[in-house]
Order: C-alpha cells, then sequence, then structure tokens
C-alpha cells in the first residue's frame, strides 16, 4: 500500500482509495483519503 502524510494527524497513513492521477506538470502522483479522519492525502510520484 502507499503511503502519505496526513496534515490534519500530523503522521504517516496508508492512503484509503488511492488512484493515480496527472498533475499539471506531466508528474505522476497518488490522490486517496486519510483513513483515520477522512482529509484528502497526496503524494507526488508512483
Amino acid at each position: 500500500m502507499a503511503t502519505a502524510y496526513c496534515v490534519k494527524c500530523r503522521k504517516k497513513v496508508e492512503i484509503r482509495n488511492p488512484r493515480l492521477i496527472t498533475m499539471k506538470n506531466k508528474r505522476p502522483a497518488t490522490q486517496g483519503v486519510c483513513p483515520a479522519c477522512g482529509t484528502k492525502v497526496f503524494r507526488i510520484g508512483k
């Protein structure tokens, strides 16, 4: 599973419902939801 930093929880969490996206500058990223608080989390790269 992919992990990302949750700003609200202030810790690294596993991304729930991860999906691959492409940013405006054509770089890949992973976007999902924090399992603890439900905030969007984001990680640049595959």
